[in-house]
């Protein structure tokens, strides 16, 4: 498949150099009468071009690049005598554009169309259209959350803040101490530039195979004079068909050597998703009834992502024609059940600078803070197949007590093994869970650059960030055994058929109600310092050579606290006397959902309402966040890691004249000495834990080098070549006995011996600038990645664990009683050093502006991307056939096209970026499923009218064709197609629409 894509790819190319050869010859001849000014001072929102990271300053100023002036809320295309003065979209893809050229290794930048006027909603939507960078969105949200660059996951990425490394997390991913970056914390009104870097540079922050990224904040000179900036807009979403406001005021000025800005933006949604969930996989009873009947001290037989059996011999049991081996060797989802959310999400963002420019010296001290709140409702209705093995009257353990296991009433096997039918002595679960997730970011940065001679620069900065974020999930579940239900997904495999003979909005048809309250804490903090010296020995007209001298020192803390407060809810006094296991709690109960009966695409099958608990009962009654305060943190999880890295780095760019030509190369070296310091807490022995101190470290070489080479005035070739590294998780590194999901029999030990992946990677760039704002460019790339975790597993008993019960959820383990028994077997997992990772790719990119077209239509254009990716060193191994599967972790390929129109006062754009399948996990958890992301394709668009200088009207929506976004399990020795059975989390999320008016004074 990867070559006939590849063909495919190349013959796209010849029809695209063919295409742009033509518009270029037409661009020419309509253009003779006109001049094309080169761009002479820096971008705005630029840093100063000595201290660029890559660069920028070695780069002679090219003669076919447009403009980048005048005011982004003027007409698409002006001619003022003999000049073009783009604005707009169309300015801030020219600005990007001359960035790119001037770099000497391969970079992309997104620069803001305006001050204040980033050119989409949220940043993370603008870097997809960056080629090899892939976006993950926020479902509770329906906004752009994460980006992982060329083949490798968010985590691979080094997002720094005017070159400040930092980190934050939001929503649902708080407590979980990965090394991502959450971009949604942050309005996009923030910022006003982003650059990606692809190729390692010896100046920058190292920790990013996969690339880096530099998100600049507005400064008052990079719009000299008074500017006043505002958005005025309400959101929609069509799924919860609830509105929400958005604004943003940004006020700039200078006043002679000195600039002050301060901007404010604000935003509210509220969105809703619903579908259907498997949560975590499918099994058979052949497999997951193994695991029941091994005696502790055994090894186990392969159990699948759970355990459960079918009891096939019940007098009841109706095989429809199928042998029992049939059956019990047929797949079921782990649960099969109706997911219904809406996520209020509020958000609040700040930005500051005080400045002082003068001839050779600049001076600001910037700011952010961002709060971001996210209250969110999720019901879920349906049956619990794993560990279902006991009844309601059952005490004994799983398996050892009488009617015991799902009864086949009526059955079927689909083309893909998968089971479904009428069950009997289901276990159907109703689940309320209120989630309410909060993230408060602070943001501060003294930086200063001086001119001390002509040809030496020093530049310096301080930088002070602290990201505190919780998140607390609620929930309350009751349960009705021995329940008969319905399951049948073939008619509508997002809405399937699940019924059930039980009334499911009678709450007296409930029984044992369990609480599961927990909260996460999760703090980071930084402080940076950075200082860089810039020395041109040669600078002649056609010859320069700079040597750039610098080193930082970085200290990163992070800390992770979790808490479980369900017991103490459970047996605290409530207000009106008695408590949660004394009262009648379903006299609390409600029928319905409490968002409203479910937009379910018209299947009548798939339950639109069923019984829930109010957040009232729970939050209010109950006091969950109270519990979860009072409750003691889970020593077994906690732990602070600080992460010491002092840094030493040395540079050399240079230009020069060849063959007619110019050459421009930087080479660097970079030292990086990493101390580590972790304190969490250990299992005694004696059912306690006792404190824990750590202390380790290492230190890397990282050298780097790139080459530009202008082979003509518009051709421009590029090399480059460097290793970088990417630190492995703080979890798996810190955290003492992990707990991954407390419905699982399984954890996560942490391994503080682990070290940095390392990674050697090469690139090789051609890019043909055919016309003004216009671009051709392909590329190669290859990243050795060696050093790569490597899950190792075995099974131990509970009792050797020294964690506390109360970690799992017994009942969901199959111990009604609560109590796990000492010899029950768990899964273990501890992180390695093993593996090794090898990618290679092609990136293909091309933008222009279809000016040679008559009017009107020469306000058209479009810029798109295309990204072809090899993985190998991950292969799935069948438990079955020993068949081996080279599983991509990432999309073998993806694609963005924006097309846009810009004319006068109108504007329209829109985007279609799209992503191919991608494997979750390389590891056979015993059911020989490998679990794959869905390819997704997501269309956003957008349409403004300038009325005035003053006032311009727009529209902005996400997610215009609603996208089915989804998992699936798909087994590597059966006929493919399982994307369209074996489902889990799939979801629809609704399209949200803004409108507004913005405008500048």
């Amino acid at each position: 498949m990867k070559k006939s894509i590849l063909k495919g790819a190349v013959a796209s190319g010849v029809m695209v150099f063919m295409l742009t050869g033509t518009a270029a010859a037409a661009q020419s001849a309509t253009s003779q009468s006109t001049t094309e000014q080169p761009t002479t001072s820096s971008p705005q929102g630029a840093v100063p071009p000595s201290t660029t990271p890559d660069s920028a300053a070695t780069r002679a100023p090219q003669t076919d690049v447009p403009t980048a002036t005048g005011s982004s809320s003027g007409p698409t295309t002006e001619e003022a005598g003999e000049d073009i003065v783009v604005t707009g979209f169309r300015r801030s893809l020219a600005e990007g554009l001359e960035l790119k050229r001037e770099a000497v290794g391969v970079r992309d930048s997104i620069v803001a169309e305006d001050i204040g006027k980033f050119p989409e909603a949220n940043v993370a939507d603008s870097l997809q259209r960056i080629p090899g960078v892939i976006l993950s969105r926020d479902g509770a949200s329906n906004e752009g959350q994460r980006i992982s660059i060329r083949g490798l996951g968010s985590d691979f990425t080094v997002t720094t803040i005017n070159m400040a490394p930092v980190r934050t997390t939001s929503s649902l991913d708080a407590g979980g101490s990965s090394r991502n970056f959450n971009y949604d914390v942050f309005p996009s009104e923030l910022f006003g530039r982003v650059d990606v870097y692809k190729t390692p540079l010896a100046n920058l922050e190292e920790g990013g195979i996969g690339g880096n990224v530099d998100l600049q904040t507005p400064r008052p000179f990079d719009s000299k004079g008074r500017v006043i900036r505002y958005t005025a807009q309400a959101n929609y979403n069509t799924q919860s068909k609830q509105w929400g406001p958005r604004g943003s005021l940004l006020l700039s000025d200078t006043v002679g050597n000195f600039g002050a800005l301060l901007g404010v933006a604000y935003s509210r949604t509220v969105n809703e998703r619903s579908g259907f969930q498997s949560t975590g996989g499918y099994n058979s009873s052949v497999i997951g009834s193994g695991g029941y009947r091994t005696p502790a001290g055994q090894t186990r037989p392969p159990v699948g992502p759970f355990e459960f059996q079918l009891d096939t011999n019940n007098p009841r049991a109706n095989l429809g024609g199928l042998t029992a081996a049939q059956v019990n060797n047929g797949l079921l989802p782990r649960f099969y059940r109706v997911f219904a959310s809406d996520n209020d999400r509020e958000r609040l963002g700040l930005v500051g600078s005080l400045q002082y420019k003068s001839d050779r010296l600049d001076v600001s001290v910037d700011g952010i803070y961002s709060h971001l709140k996210d209250i969110g409702n999720e019901y879920t209705w349906g049956v619990a197949v794993r560990n279902s093995r006991t009844t309601a009257t059952t005490t004994d353990l799983p398996g050892r007590g009488t009617n015991s296991g799902i009864i086949p009433l009526g059955v079927q096997l689909d083309e893909y093994n998968n089971l479904y039918g009428t069950f009997g002595n289901t276990n159907i679960v109703t689940e309320s869970l209120y989630r309410t997730s909060e993230t408060k970011f602070r943001y501060g940065i003294v930086r200063a650059a001086y001119d001390v001679t002509n040809r030496l620069k020093v530049s310096a900065q301080g930088n002070l960030s602290d990201s505190r974020a919780y998140k607390e999930g609620n929930r309350i579940a009751s349960n009705i055994y021995g329940a008969t239900t319905t399951f049948d997904p073939t008619g509508n495999v997002t809405y399937p058929t699940i019924t059930s003979t039980t009334d499911p909005t009678n709450p007296r048809n409930y029984t044992v109600p369990t609480l599961g309250f927990t909260r996460d804490d999760e703090i980071d903090k930084q402080r940076t310092a950075r200082a860089l010296a810039d020395w041109r020995l040669v600078d002649e007209d056609d010859r320069l050579f700079t040597l750039r001298l610098g080193g930082s020192y970085v200290s990163t803390v992070k800390e992770i606290q979790r808490r479980d407060g369900s017991n103490i809810a459970a047996s605290r006094a409530l207000p009106g006397g008695g408590t949660f296991r004394t009262i009648d709690v379903f006299a609390n109960m409600n029928s319905t959902i409490p968002i409203g009966p479910l937009r379910n695409g018209g299947n009548s099958g798939f339950p639109s309402q069923f019984a829930t608990f109010p957040r009232s009962f729970v939050e209010g009654t109950l006091d969950a966040h109270g519990s979860n305060i009072a409750a003691p943190i889970q020593l077994n999880g906690a732990f602070r890691a600080e992460e010491q890295v002092s840094t030493g780095f040395f540079e050399v760019d240079f230009k020069m004249p060849l063959l007619g030509s110019e050459l421009r190369g930087n080479a660097g070296l970079r030292y990086s000495d990493t101390k580590t310091v972790v304190d969490n807490f250990v299992a005694n022995g004696r059912g306690g834990f006792d404190p824990a101190n750590r202390r380790g470290g290492y230190d890397n070489w990282l050298p780097s080098a790139s080459l530009a080479f202008d082979v003509r005035q518009n051709i421009t070739l590029r090399a480059s070549a460097g290793q970088t590294i990417t630190r492995n998780a703080l979890s798996t590194i810190a955290g003492s006995t992990l707990i991954p999901n407390p419905f699982n029999a399984d954890v996560t030990v942490g391994n503080p011996d682990l070290r940095p992946q390392l990674a050697s990677q090469y690139d090789a760039v051609a890019e043909w600038y055919f016309a003004p704002g216009a671009l051709l460019s392909v590329g190669v790339f290859k990243k050795d990645i060696t050093d790569q975790p490597f899950a190792v597993q075995d099974f131990v008993s509970f009792g050797s664990l020294g964690v506390p019960a109360s970690v799992f959820n017994a009942i969901s383990l199959g111990f009604p009683n609560g109590v796990i028994p000492a010899d029950f077997q768990i899964r273990r997992t501890i992180i390695i050093n093993q593996n090794q990772l090898k990618l290679k790719g092609l990136e293909v990119a091309y933008q222009q502006n279809f000016t040679f077209l008559p009017k009107p239509f020469d306000g058209l254009g479009v810029t798109s991307s295309f990204t072809l990716i090899d993985q190998q060193g991950a292969d799935f191994v069948s438990l079955a056939s020993g068949k081996r599967t080279s599983i991509q972790t990432v999309p073998d390929y993806s694609y963005s096209i924006t097309g846009f129109y810009e004319k006068g006062p109108l504007s329209i754009r829109g985007s279609y970026n799209y992503r191919a399948k991608t494997g979750q996990s390389n590891v056979n958890t015993g059911n020989d499923q490998i679990p794959y992301t869905a390819p997704q394709g997501f269309l956003d668009g957008t349409v403004s009218f300038r009325l005035n200088d003053y006032v311009e009207f727009r529209v902005d929506a996400l997610n215009l064709t609603n996208t089915n976004v989804y998992t699936y399990y798909d087994n590597p020795d059966q006929p493919s197609g399982n994307g369209k059975s074996r489902r889990d989390n799939s979801f629809f999320n609704g399209t949200t629409i803004s409108f507004g008016v913005r405008g500048k004074f």
